[in-house]
């Protein structure tokens, strides 16, 4: 009896693979992770595949392109428009080339570049809303220097082989809290996604300290924690939220100045004054944020300058490999306006 011929859909089934993955090693098109390839290899060493004789490529130039990959379609939120202009052009005038691809979930979940990147043509790597830790290590195992815009939460406290920028998060988001803590806040509470990034963990923490050195408690049910898949641009949901809660924070941080807006909209439909009742918080500075009534306290982001610092990063490590990875933070500054001013209580 003729034995069965060995395809590579038997590989990938015997790995707990896709077929994608697997003709990616035997086609050296894209990239997995090693441990992958290896494992794949000794599979089909095992099964009997007759795997393809390798060809010995010529040297070849690493190319001129910049690759920024993203998780977000459009990137229109105010910093991520603004910081891609500024890194698109600095790229530019250094006469390298800049293109754009946004990674699928599926492809985050597989640890597999969009099939359309030619990493022999790519001198390095921007991500950019990108906060895959298990992608972002994949990244870093490639032959081409990675730069990460943000990352997961807890990244800034992790080993990593990739460059990082990101906007000053902690400091500011304490001085924030201690404002409005200056201002007779006694209860205040966190609104977003602690989770979703590490700028909104660090925003996060640095409120958490800034109540405790005020000797105040941190009560998780005075706060919007819900995973960043809960529609927190939805002012009716956000209020049912605020209802729900055992007692009515007197002042809210929220994660962005997108959620800040959402929530003050929530806070006015019960009928309750900013900042008289409910003091509000935003961070990123947003044009937004000065046209609302009241006009919204936040942090100003320097966007085109972490673009242009993010660029000059990722062109020195293409062209000194050798340096290790560079960590970096560029200030964000605290705009106190008239959602947090109310009347100081007196001693």
């Amino acid at each position: 009896m003729a034995l069965k011929r060995v395809t590579m859909q038997d590989i990938a089934d015997a790995c707990g693979l896709s077929r994608n993955t697997v003709s990616k090693i035997f086609n050296g098109r894209g990239s997995v992770p090693e441990a992958t390839r290896r494992k794949v290899l000794a599979t089909a060493e095992r099964l009997g595949y007759a795997l393809p004789q390798e060809k010995e490529d010529p040297p070849q130039d690493a190319g001129d392109t910049i690759a920024m990959l993203t998780g977000r379609k459009g990137m229109t939120h105010n910093f991520g428009s603004s910081f891609s202009a500024a890194f698109a052009d600095a790229i530019s005038r250094a006469g390298r080339t800049l293109r754009i691809y946004e990674v699928s979930p599926e492809e985050i979940e597989n640890k597999e570049l969009p099939p359309h990147l030619h990493l022999d043509q790519t001198a390095g790597i921007l991500c950019m809303e990108l906060f895959d830790r298990g992608y972002l290590d994949m990244l870093s195992e490639l032959r081409v220097p990675v730069l990460t815009m943000d990352g997961y939460a807890g990244m800034s406290s992790d080993l990593c082989r990739c460059d990082r920028v990101y906007m000053e998060n902690f400091a500011t988001a304490k001085a924030l809290t201690r404002h409005m803590i200056g201002k007779g806040a006694k209860l205040p509470g966190f609104v977003g996604d602690c989770r979703h990034c590490s700028s909104f963990f660090l925003r996060w923490y640095g409120f958490r300290q800034a109540l405790e050195g005020a000797g105040l408690p941190y009560d998780p049910t005075c706060c919007i924690l819900a995973d960043d898949t809960k529609p927190y641009d939805d002012p009716a949901w956000i209020e049912e939220q605020l209802r729900d809660m055992p007692k009515l924070p007197d002042a809210f941080f929220c994660a962005n100045d997108f959620i800040a807006l959402k929530l003050m909209t929530a806070v006015k439909n019960m009928g309750l004054s900013i900042p008289e009742d409910v003091m509000v918080t935003g961070f990123d500075g947003s044009p937004e944020s000065e046209v609302v009534t009241p006009a919204l306290t936040t942090a100003s982001i320097p966007s085109i300058e972490i673009g242009r610092t993010a660029a000059a990063e990722l062109l020195h490590h293409i062209q000194k490999p050798e340096r290790p990875p560079l960590f970096t933070l560029v200030a964000t500054t605290p705009i106190y306006r008239a959602s947090t001013d109310r009347r100081a209580p007196k001693e």
